[in-house]
């Protein structure tokens, strides 16, 4: 969610901007690659409202390293979110961003995020009305950046939700938008996701210094070859690459696997050699579900065997970046709720785990900012989602959480009021894109590396 605009001199324990100590970032990228040189300087964006006042209250308590944290924090390169507005107003609204980095000599990271059935209604709802309504917006977003160089994540979650989908093996997928008549929403549908994405990075890459990436999900989440076969229909192959582990917690050196392994069956399904037989197969690549256990770090060796034997003479070339603003301490597996006070049972675990992706507690920052990662096709570490940032009002009716209230309930909560009640936080969370303090707060104390 985007940053309320406010200026950071009125914070007395601000601090220098935390990134890569690089040269001139405005040094061109490859016109062919458009990859991002290894000494990029990264734009940090205005900081949230709530992070400049939560400074304030810590200083005012005494909490001087709190208020440290959490300004270090905010003063990290990050993503500047764009969420709605007209053409123009996007127009203008990039365009202030990518001269602000200009002037900065940093690379601006912008996510455009306001693809059509966005979210699918659930806490980050919302989004253009149309695939030509978001094309529209879509032009205004490219006019914007112009001439200057930036980094373009094309919309979270548009290829890991799509309404009306079926995946790699035509298992029918959640996402099914309908009227108030119970009939399926115009244009919800596949054809009309990817219409919207291709036709975005057909756009986006007429601009001359602009690196798109697209939505690779993370790898608790699709398969390899699923999520291979989504990106190239959405034009994966005539953009920068793909981004994974946006807005999640997933470790990185799982991503660093997933994201190449992505990238290797992208190889392995356009490979036309030996008669052709792999062609179009994204179903035959190896994954982190199989060969290798998903629950099992140590048998990720597996997939990538099964890539060397069976890539032949397809060489990867798809790259991809990871988000790391929140995977410092990886996944909460939800367990410490099994036990006293919280004496959760097995289904209540399991529904907590399958919702680890919204405000979990335990989290902390995790690598900064750089594009000199040392892993091939690995073009950076980024901070996409704003840490500090709420990811919902995560509650048993948004699907986020599972609780039973009768076995721990010590704000004596009734009815509909459990319903709306994060009992992990034991609060009622922000909205998607507020500050939430006692998680920003929690998030800069366990960062790793620390702060």
């Amino acid at each position: 969610m985007p940053n309320t605009v406010l200026r950071r001199g009125l914070v007395v324990l601000a601090v220098a901007a935390v990134g890569v100590l690089a040269t001139d970032a405005g040094s061109s990228a490859s016109v062919d690659s458009h990859q991002l040189p290894t000494t990029t300087r990264f734009y940090t964006p205005p900081a949230n409202a709530g992070a400049l006042k939560q400074i304030k209250d810590l200083t005012k308590a005494g909490d001087a390293r709190g208020a440290a944290q959490i300004s270090t924090m905010i003063n990290t390169p990050q993503a500047a979110w764009f969420t709605s507005g007209t053409p123009d107003k996007v127009a203008q609204s990039v365009d202030q961003t990518v001269n602000k980095a200009a002037d900065q000599h940093t690379v601006p990271v912008l996510v455009a995020y306001n693809i059509p059935f966005r979210d699918c209604a659930q806490y980050s709802a919302g989004g253009a009305l149309s695939t030509a309504d978001y094309l529209a917006w879509i032009d205004g977003f490219a006019r914007g950046i112009g001439k200057h160089q930036a980094v373009v994540l094309l919309e979270p979650d548009s290829l890991g939700i799509i309404p009306f989908n079926t995946d790699i093996n035509g298992n029918a997928e959640w996402c099914q938008p309908k009227d108030a008549a119970g009939n399926p929403q115009p244009g919800a549908n596949p054809t009309q996701r990817y219409a919207a994405l291709s036709g975005a990075v057909d756009r986006l890459e007429q601009q001359p210094n602009v690196s798109v990436y697209l939505d690779g999900t993370h790898s608790a989440w699709l398969g390899v070859g699923d999520i291979a076969s989504r990106l190239v229909k959405a034009g994966v192959q005539r953009a920068q690459g793909f981004f994974i582990n946006v807005s999640n917690y997933q470790t990185t050196p799982r991503q660093q696997k997933y994201g190449t392994w992505i990238s290797s069956c992208i190889a392995f399904a356009n490979n036309p050699a030996d008669g052709g037989w792999r062609l179009g197969h994204y179903d035959f690549c190896g994954s982190q579900y199989f060969p290798a256990n998903p629950n099992d770090f140590s048998t990720w060796g597996l997939t990538d065997q099964w890539y060397a034997d069976n890539l032949g003479t397809a060489v990867p070339t798809t790259h991809f970046v990871v988000d790391t603003s929140r995977n410092g301490q990886g996944p909460n597996d939800m367990s410490r709720y099994a036990t006293a006070p919280y004496s959760q049972p097995p289904n209540v675990i399991s529904g907590l785990a399958g919702g680890n992706w919204c405000n979990p507690p335990g989290a902390g920052l995790g690598l900064r900012p750089t594009a000199d990662t040392g892993v091939p096709l690995l073009d950076a570490y980024l901070w996409v989602k704003i840490p500090g940032e709420s990811d919902g009002s995560c509650d048993i009716a948004g699907g986020a959480r599972a609780w039973d209230y009768t076995a721990y309930n010590p704000w004596n909560l009734t009815g509909d009021a459990q319903q709306h009640f994060d009992p992990l936080w034991g609060m009622v969370d922000p909205a998607a894109g507020g500050w939430f303090p006692q998680q920003a707060l929690q998030l800069a104390q366990q960062a790793n590396p620390a702060l």
